[in-house]
């Protein structure tokens, strides 16, 4: 994988299912095999973001939190 994330998107601000639904947005838009970095600042966002990931079956490449702000980096898996 390379070391930068393919994209990245910024949903902080935004609350259930706005995150969720712009890392579907995102994702969809990806290479396989491309990944997208996420910044979100919604607490549920590291359950429903996580949760999302594994039920489609992409990968959770990392999951930093830093402050309020929670970081992910998803793998496009299909």
């Amino acid at each position: 994988m390379s070391a930068s994330p393919t994209k990245s998107i910024d949903v902080r601000g935004l609350y259930c299912p706005e995150p969720v639904f712009r890392t579907k947005m995102e994702i969809e838009r990806l290479k396989i095999g491309d990944t997208l970095k996420v910044v979100a600042d919604d607490p549920e966002s590291e359950e429903d973001i996580s949760r999302w990931v594994n039920r489609n079956g992409h990968q959770l490449v990392s999951l930093n939190k830093a402050q309020k702000d929670l970081e992910f980096v998803i793998k496009k898996a299909k």
